[in-house]
């Protein structure tokens, strides 16, 4: 409160303003009259806890978290991702992987938009994912979880035949992200905005494409 300066134009005189503030003092009533010397609410942050939604920022134990969900080809490659709050299901974002695909055809065309085949962990097991796929004539090598195989045993169904040969290839998702964790920018990330990690995500990607 030097000079009167934090308290703005509205708190009158100098001598009249610390009168008031003596007075609060006394009633045992707190009244922060220099609200201009402290960072304004939308500058502070959010508390502790708190996740970004909107920034690809989530919380969990480990503290801040971000979650890459990706596709790729058959030799490994990178073919679309988004970006989530670490602590969110892997199947959620199945369908906006799915709309980002674009596959170069192996003579002139448009890019397609519908892979031949889709391998995926037990995670992406769900009703509506392999209806999604039926629907869009997408053959899939997804496994079953343990839930879903007593479920059909209590019914009396038959279990979802697996593609065993297709989905030992699963393994290049993986090696995938091995590789773009390679870069240290990405396996922890420094950016604060979405958009800057997804810029890195998206150069460390076209990096693998690269002969």
């Amino acid at each position: 409160m030097v000079g009167r300066r934090d308290l703005g134009p509205s708190a009158g005189p100098r001598s009249a303003a610390l009168r008031r503030c003596r007075r609060r003092r006394l009633d045992d009533r707190v009244h922060r009259l220099d609200h201009r010397a402290g960072p304004s609410a939308c500058g502070r942050g959010p508390k502790k806890g708190q996740s970004w939604p909107g920034e690809a920022v989530g919380r969990s134990r480990g503290g801040p978290t971000t979650k890459i969900h990706l596709a790729c080809d058959g030799q490994g490659r990178p073919l679309a991702f988004t970006l989530t709050v670490g602590n969110i299901n892997d199947c959620t974002q199945f369908e906006a992987v799915m709309a980002r695909l674009r596959i170069q055809r192996c003579g002139p065309g448009r890019l397609r938009t519908r892979p031949a085949l889709v391998v995926a962990d037990k995670g992406y097991s769900s009703t509506k994912i392999r209806a999604y796929l039926r629907g869009r004539g997408i053959k899939a090598a997804i496994p079953e979880r343990i839930d879903q195989i007593n479920g059909r045993i209590r019914r009396g169904e038959s279990r979802c035949r697996l593609n065993r040969a297709a989905y030992r290839r699963r393994n290049l998702a993986e090696r995938c992200f091995n590789q773009l964790k390679h870069h240290k920018a990405l396996a922890t990330r420094y950016d604060k905005h979405a958009r800057h990690y997804q810029a890195m995500v998206t150069l460390a990607c076209l990096k693998l494409w690269l002969p």
